[in-house]
């Protein structure tokens, strides 16, 4: 190892450089470089049969890289068993004991450890209280426990480790809307009252965007993007991580050979409507993300706004927000309105809608 690759290494926290993971011949996983920060909130996204879980794996050392390095604080660790990392996972099965209480659960690392028994139990009691659990729990059976109870407590055991990177591999997918949301928010306040690094794999976007500082989004074994949520929200590296990120408007665009201006593709041959370029555009096909929230129905004063004429076939009440869903030369075209400011139509009216 050259001395400037070893300082580059000492000066990160967890990287993983060259990783590769085949299956029967088949490449499941490439990375050419990752590096996650000491105390970082850091998810892992993707769709089914991306990556992300295999990718979890060689993190927490369940299988071994086929090719490539993982260090640790500079230490290489990749031929080092999970067992002996300074590392812990929560699954998403949980795997608590149920012919244990709470208390035995979460001491059951400290046993391993030796560990006095009024220590583990002192310890136990503190990782409760952590967990937004009073220690009237201590005696409870987990058969006891309702399922955001029980992910409380499987959090609390694999702290009892004092991992100094905590794994969680779909922790929340298993339970309803409500409890998802408040153990969300939960989470990410766990991780700040801790200081832990925590390493995220989930399929939600959603989930991700909340809690994390950033999101590594994958498809077919590789990392497509890594950011912070808002850039990743506003600045999506392309097509794919665009309709990732959910409800969206994609226009299929090419240079005009106007100043500053794209011309939108469509199905329609009669169509050849061009609008602004976001600025330091420099494409000739590519498409253009305009965000519902984006999207007004009141022209604007600025001068590079944009717009183009659709149909509304529908809306829906949201709450806070209504949606409204057009069609735009056979491409649909969806946005969002704060509730105050419902937009009265027409059937078969055609609209003009703006955009910055």
């Amino acid at each position: 190892m050259s001395v400037d690759n070893k300082k580059e290494i000492e000066q990160g926290f967890l990287i993983l450089r060259s990783i590769t993971k085949t299956y029967k011949e088949k490449l499941v996983l490439s990375l050419q470089e990752l590096k996650i920060g000491e105390g970082e909130f850091f998810s892992i996204v993707g769709p089914s049969g991306s990556g992300k879980s295999t990718l979890l794996s060689i993190l927490s050392g369940v299988e071994e890289p086929s090719s490539g390095q993982i260090f640790l604080k500079g230490s290489d660790i990749t031929l080092i068993p999970a067992e002996q990392r300074p590392t812990a996972m929560v699954f998403q099965s949980l795997s608590l004991f149920p012919h244990m209480t709470i208390g035995q659960n979460i001491e059951y690392p400290l046993k391993i450890k030796k560990i006095d028994k009024i220590n583990r139990k002192k310890r136990a009691i503190e990782l409760l209280n952590l967990l937004r659990l009073n220690s009237d729990f201590y005696e409870k059976r987990i058969t006891e426990c309702s399922g955001g109870e029980r992910q409380r407590v499987a959090i609390a055991r694999v702290l009892a480790y004092d991992p100094e990177v905590l794994f969680l591999d779909e922790p929340l997918s298993a339970l309803d809307y409500r409890l998802r949301k408040t153990l969300e928010v939960e989470l990410k306040d766990l991780h700040k009252r801790t200081g832990k690094t925590f390493i995220y794999v989930t399929h939600s976007l959603e989930e991700a965007m909340i809690m994390s500082d950033r999101i590594a989004i994958m498809r077919d074994g590789e990392v497509i993007q890594i950011d912070k949520p808002e850039d990743i929200y506003l600045k999506p590296a392309d097509k794919f991580v665009a309709n990732f990120l959910g409800e969206t408007n994609i226009l299929p665009i090419k240079n005009s050979f106007q100043e500053n201006k794209l011309e939108i593709i469509t199905n329609s041959k009669n169509i050849n409507e061009n609008v602004f370029a976001p600025p330091n555009t420099k494409i000739n096909d590519g498409y253009l993300i305009i965000r519902p929230e984006c999207i007004e129905f009141k022209e604007s004063e600025n001068e590079k706004t944009s717009s183009i004429e659709i149909r509304i076939t529908n809306d829906y009440f949201l709450g806070s927000k209504i949606c409204y869903v057009g069609d735009y030369n056979g491409i649909q075209i969806t946005i969002e309105r704060p509730r105050e400011e419902k937009f009265i139509y027409k059937d078969d009216q055609d609209i003009k809608i703006y955009w910055k």
